[in-house]
C-alpha cells in the first residue's frame, strides 16, 4: 500500500463523524440527515476509487516535470518539508480559487459545495474530476526541486488538515483565526449568501485570502449549498450535472469567442446580449427549503446496512489496491460505484431503483467470489454468497411490504 495520508486518516474521519453524531443525540440538534450524509460519503468514495487512476496521471506528470525541469535538488529535511507544506498550501489556494472562478474547473469542484448541510461528512464530499483541473498548479514546486514523494506527503497533509474545519459544532477560535483556516472561516466559504460567495479559499493558512483580497469574516449564519439546488442523491449524476448543463449552455452561445468565454469565464457568465453575468440570488434562511426527499423507514434501514458493508469493502480495497492488476481494479471500482449509485437512487425512490438494486445484489457476490477473490477460502465464499441471498430476500420483503402499505384502499358503494 502506498503511503497516502488521506487514506490512512479514514479511521479518524469516521471517529470524528461518530463524535458529531453523539453531539447530535445529546443536544437534540439535527446535524446530519441520512440521505445527505450518505451522498456526501458516496462522492468521497467515488473520488477516492477513481483517484487510483487519475492520481497516477497527476503524480506521473509531477515526476516528469521534476525530472526534466527541476532547477535545484531540495533535500527532504524537516525544515524543507515545513517550507514545502507552506508552499503546497499557497498553490492549493490558487488551484482552489480558480476552481471557483473558471466555469470548466468549477465543474470538478462544485460537488464539494452541493450539500445543504455542514458537518464532517461534507469534508468527504469531493468531485471525481477536480484533480484534472488542479494538478498542474503544483508544477512550480517540481521546478523548484521538491521531489515527488515529499510533495505527495505534504499536499496530502494539507488536505487532511481541512477535514476538521467542516463543522458547526466549533465556534470562533480567537487569535488562532488570524493565521489559520478554521470552521468559522470555512463556513463562510460554503455559504451561498451573496457576500459569502467565492470567499475564504484557503486550505490551512487564511493569510492567503487576507493577502489577495478574498477574505470574509463570518457574520450571520451561512445558508449552505450552491445557487441552483442539485436535488439528487446519486453520486454519479452530481459529478456530471454541471457538465451536462455546460453542454446545453455552450449550444446557446453564439460565436466561437462566446463559447470559449462561457467555458473559461466565471460560472454564470453570459454575453451582454443574453443579459450579462447572472446575479447571485439572495437567500431567505427562514423560508429556505432543503432537498430532503423522504424514504420509507424500512428502505432507509436497508440502505444504511448495505452502506456500512460497502464502506467496509471500499476501505479494504483502498488499503490493498496495489495487489490487484489494472483490470481487477477497474472491475472493483465499477462494483463500488454501482453500489453507492444504486443506494442513492433507492433513496430517491426512482422507478428503476428496485431493479437496479436487485441486479447489484445478485451480480456483486458472483463477481467477488469467482473473479476478484478466487482464493478467499470456502468460509468467506459462503459468507459473500449468503450476503447476496439475504440482501435479495430483504429487498423482496421490503418491496412487498412497502407496496402493500402504499396500495390505495377502495370502498364498495352499496
Amino acid at each position: 500500500m502506498d503511503f497516502n495520508p488521506i487514506i490512512l486518516s479514514i479511521p479518524i474521519y469516521f471517529a470524528l463523524i461518530g463524535i458529531e453524531l453523539l453531539i447530535q443525540a445529546v443536544k437534540r440538534y439535527r446535524i446530519y440527515r441520512l440521505n445527505d450524509a450518505i451522498t456526501n460519503i458516496s462522492c468521497g468514495i467515488t473520488q477516492q476509487v477513481t483517484g487510483i487512476f487519475f492520481k497516477i496521471l497527476s503524480v506521473a506528470a509531477y515526476q516528469w516535470v521534476f525530472e526534466n525541469f527541476a532547477l535545484f535538488s531540495i533535500a527532504p529535511t524537516w525544515y524543507n518539508l515545513i517550507l514545502l507544506f507552506i508552499l503546497a498550501d499557497f498553490f492549493y489556494y490558487w488551484a482552489h480559487r480558480k476552481s471557483h472562478e473558471i466555469n470548466l474547473f468549477w465543474g470538478g469542484h462544485v460537488v464539494h459545495h452541493q450539500s445543504e448541510d455542514y458537518n464532517f461528512s461534507v469534508a468527504l464530499r469531493q468531485g471525481s474530476f477536480q484533480i484534472i483541473w488542479t494538478f498542474f498548479f503544483y508544477f512550480p514546486l517540481a521546478i523548484l526541486g521538491f521531489d515527488t514523494l515529499s510533495f505527495v506527503l505534504m499536499s496530502g497533509l494539507v488536505t487532511v488538515y481541512q477535514f476538521w474545519i467542516h463543522t458547526e459544532t466549533i465556534g470562533k477560535m480567537g487569535a488562532f483565526e488570524w493565521i489559520f483556516n478554521t470552521p468559522s472561516h470555512h463556513r463562510v466559504h460554503h455559504g451561498r449568501n451573496p457576500k459569502y460567495i467565492d470567499k475564504n479559499h484557503a486550505g490551512v493558512f487564511i493569510i492567503w485570502d487576507k493577502m489577495f483580497g478574498t477574505f470574509q469574516e463570518e457574520e450571520e449564519r451561512p445558508t449552505y449549498g450552491i445557487t441552483k439546488q442539485t436535488a439528487s442523491w446519486n453520486p454519479v449524476w452530481v459529478n456530471l450535472q454541471h457538465y451536462v448543463e455546460m453542454g446545453k449552455g455552450i449550444k446557446q452561445m453564439k460565436g466561437f469567442k462566446n463559447k470559449l468565454k462561457y467555458i473559461f469565464y466565471p460560472p454564470g457568465w453570459q454575453p451582454k446580449e443574453m443579459g450579462g453575468q447572472l446575479a447571485i440570488p439572495e437567500v431567505d434562511p427562514e423560508n429556505d427549503q432543503k432537498y430532503d426527499k423522504q424514504t420509507s423507514g424500512a428502505f432507509s434501514l436497508y440502505v444504511l446496512v448495505q452502506y456500512i458493508i460497502i464502506l467496509g469493502g471500499t476501505a479494504l480495497f483502498l488499503f490493498n489496491a496495489d495487489k490487484f492488476n489494472i483490470w481487477e481494479q477497474v472491475l472493483a471500482v465499477s462494483l463500488i460505484i454501482l453500489g453507492v449509485t444504486s443506494l442513492g437512487v433507492v433513496l430517491e425512490e426512482k422507478k428503476y431503483s428496485f431493479g437496479l438494486e436487485i441486479f447489484r445484489v445478485l451480480v456483486t457476490p458472483i463477481v467477488l467470489t469467482f473473479v476478484l477473490l478466487p482464493t478467499i477460502g470456502k468460509i468467506f465464499m459462503v459468507a459473500i454468497l449468503a450476503y447476496g441471498v439475504i440482501s435479495f430476500a430483504s429487498l423482496i420483503f421490503i418491496k412487498k411490504s412497502y407496496s402493500t402499505v402504499k396500495k390505495p384502499t377502495t370502498k364498495t358503494i352499496s
